[in-house]
């Protein structure tokens, strides 16, 4: 099974690359696949953004991950 994980894009650099945001951690991905502006929220899967979210829908679902995290810490 294949986990793609919503972040924001903070940052667009030269070439398709871009800087996201997961809430806790800041990451270089690639752009090549969807078509993003700053500010945007995508799932990104093995660093590549694949798909373009909501914010909304990325908020809940980063939400959503973090309850999941903190529920294996138990």
């Amino acid at each position: 099974m294949c986990i793609a994980i919503p972040a924001e894009v903070v940052e667009i650099r030269d070439g398709n690359t871009g800087i996201v945001d997961y809430g806790d951690l800041m990451q270089e991905v690639r752009l090549d696949l969807v078509d993003v502006e700053v500010g945007d929220f995508v799932l990104v899967h093995v660093g590549f953004a694949i798909q373009k979210l909501s914010r909304e829908e990325g908020l809940e679902t980063r939400e959503v991950f973090r309850q999941v995290y903190a529920a294996m810490e138990e």
